[in-house]
């Protein structure tokens, strides 16, 4: 039995259809009751240790409002306790890197640590920013309006959340990828602006983009992790999706074709 965690995120969600979709048995978690799932909050030890009663293997996904690794540490130590064998932790690329004086992804390193610790067995997936970010910006898109960059000119192998979720159950249901950090990119290096134009074609309408540097309404824990990859820290491709899932990475422009409908659809 598998327990998902973050059930209706962008990952944990695919990550349902694709459990589904083989049978395999899991319990969704999530802060409010839904059919089959199992309602649990990570301030809450209580409810995660009915959460993780009887559970195999973690997907863990953790989104605080403030990032901690607080709710990861919670989970692991609920986890222990019920004799849970496996957790599959989505991280960040570049977590533990050192920039600036800060630590990238300070909090997602202290909670693979806490994992690694806690004697469970692991996979670390570690992900740069993800295609469907750009559905954040939808109704800037329909109105016309220019959508912000964050990131400049620094390239990233932006990644298909399918892909990040296909890793993921294929780590969760087999012992090949047990003790590994996958740094999970798509295939190829592209800017802000080079995905912009893939969009622009794809939804053949113009996409306007602003640069810039705005950051003061972001955490922190955040804010180190974007200008470490502003200043070109994620600009590298790995082979760590085809060696897991036996094919290539999917492609911006492959996500961008297949939600074309979403970006008309409203907010």
């Amino acid at each position: 039995m598998i327990l998902v965690t973050g059930a209706t995120g962008t990952i944990g969600s695919h990550v349902v259809r694709l459990l589904t979709d083989r049978g395999v048995p899991f319990r969704a978690m999530s802060r409010r009751e839904r059919p089959g799932g199992v309602r649990a909050d990570f301030d809450d030890q209580a409810s995660l240790a009915r959460a993780v009663a009887d559970i195999d293997t973690v997907f863990l996904v953790t989104v605080p409002p403030v990032p901690t690794a607080d709710h990861d540490i919670a989970l692991v130590t609920a986890a222990r306790a019920a004799g849970v064998r496996k957790i599959v932790k989505l991280s960040a690329i570049g977590s533990g890197e050192r920039f600036d004086g800060a630590t990238v992804g300070a909090w997602h390193l202290a909670a693979e640590e806490a994992i690694e610790a806690s004697g469970l067995v692991w996979t670390m997936l570690r992900p740069p920013s993800f295609a469907s970010n750009f559905l954040w910006h939808r109704a800037l898109i329909q109105a016309g309006e220019p959508i912000p960059n964050l990131v400049g000119d620094s390239r990233q192998a932006i990644v298909d959340p399918r892909d990040v979720a296909a890793v993921a159950v294929a780590a969760m249901t087999s012992d090949a990828h047990d003790r590994q950090r996958y740094d999970l990119t798509g295939p190829e290096l592209l800017t802000f602006a080079d995905q912009a134009a893939i969009l622009e074609d794809v939804l053949e309408q113009p996409i306007k983009i602003t640069d810039t540097k705005a950051l003061d309404r972001l955490p922190a824990g955040m804010v180190t992790g974007i200008r470490w990859a502003r200043a070109g820290g994620a600009a590298y491709v790995t082979d760590h999706v085809p060696h897991v899932l036996g094919r290539s990475a999917s492609t911006f422009e492959q996500w961008a074709r297949d939600h074309r409908e979403a970006f008309a659809a409203m907010p």
